[in-house]
């Protein structure tokens, strides 16, 4: 699916289109195009107007540096990692960039949230560049805010596992590791996509003409990049911390249960062993002719279970 995008007066504004639509001339006077998914005909369409070859899913999924960020006569490339949401858990999909003097390509074969908001704030006339590196800017500025943004949910969800795991007694502990589990995995998803931009940000420095311009914008989100890494270590710890936590209380719960059939096993062994003396066959007992041998057997058993439960109550480990 092709979206197009033109900068008016220095606002990024949708150009409408419907299946009547001339998607040649669209792409022709477009200064964004979003590709998302694109078709065959689509890619054809773009490569065969700017004689262009658009870079195929394995090349962008390539994590070398050079394979990610480099120049041709095409323009600048830019492959870069942005998450996906997907089912509580966040994926990463890489985002191809081609930046020409008067033209921003945007190619991805996932639904990515930035490029949601993104256009959102365009049909409100909220996103303000004089030109496409601009955009390309903004686009980058707006990745790590949300990055931000999911690291205070993420961050959230903790506290609530936390309160679950260390004070609710009634608490699944068994959910709370699985919980763990896909928030260790999106924060290690964050901090990848992170990483990702780090190194895209100090290439489009290096080679972007209007660098001075974007100097500033670039400077103040690297620093909030180094912020959201710290940010993810400290996620980090108390995400390992908690699991620690859950898997002892786990161990403590099935330690309680080991113990209580342990001390079952000692309590009832005395009782048994009296019945298994009186269960034999012998012919001469002494007890077989006496009345009250019933009784004082059964009297003799439970006096026996009762002095070992008596015993670890007094000790104190019951």
């Amino acid at each position: 699916m092709l979206r197009f995008f033109r900068i008016e007066q220095g606002v990024i504004t949708a150009m409408p289109t419907d299946e009547h639509s001339d998607l040649r001339e669209c792409v022709a006077q477009a200064e964004w195009i979003d590709a998302h998914d694109p078709t065959d005909e689509e890619r054809y369409l773009i490569s065969s107007l700017w004689s262009m070859e658009l870079p195929e899913s394995n090349d962008v999924e390539e994590i070398e540096t050079s394979a990610r960020c480099f120049i041709d006569q095409s323009g600048i490339h830019v492959h870069s990692l942005f998450l996906s949401p997907s089912e509580g858990r966040h994926n990463s999909v890489t985002v191809a960039c081609i930046l020409q003097k008067q033209r921003l390509i945007t190619i991805r074969d996932g639904d990515v949230a930035d490029f949601r908001l993104l256009r959102l704030r365009a049909r409100r006339g909220q996103i303000y560049c004089n030109d496409v590196d601009s955009l390309l800017v903004t686009l980058f500025e707006q990745k790590v805010e949300n990055h931000a943004d999911i690291l205070e949910d993420i961050h959230r969800q903790l506290e609530k596992v936390s309160h679950d795991v260390l004070e609710n007694d009634d608490a699944d502990l068994e959910d709370s590791i699985s919980q763990l589990a896909r928030l260790e995995d999106s924060n290690g998803k964050i901090r990848l996509c992170l990483m990702d931009t780090q190194r895209t940000i100090s290439f489009l420095l290096r080679n972007l003409k209007s660098r001075n311009e974007h100097r500033e914008t670039f400077t103040e989100v690297g620093h909030d990049i180094e912020a959201l890494m710290s940010h993810t270590t400290f996620l980090f710890d108390k995400i390992n911390f908690l699991m620690d936590s859950t898997q002892g209380f786990i161990n403590i719960e099935q330690n309680q249960i080991i113990k209580i059939f342990s001390i079952a096993s000692v309590v009832f062994l005395p009782p048994t062993v009296i019945a298994s003396i009186y269960g034999m066959n012998f012919r001469f007992m002494p007890e077989l002719a006496w009345s009250g041998g019933y009784p004082f057997a059964l009297g003799l058993m439970l006096a026996s279970g009762f002095a070992p439960y008596w015993y670890f109550k007094r000790k104190g480990w019951l």
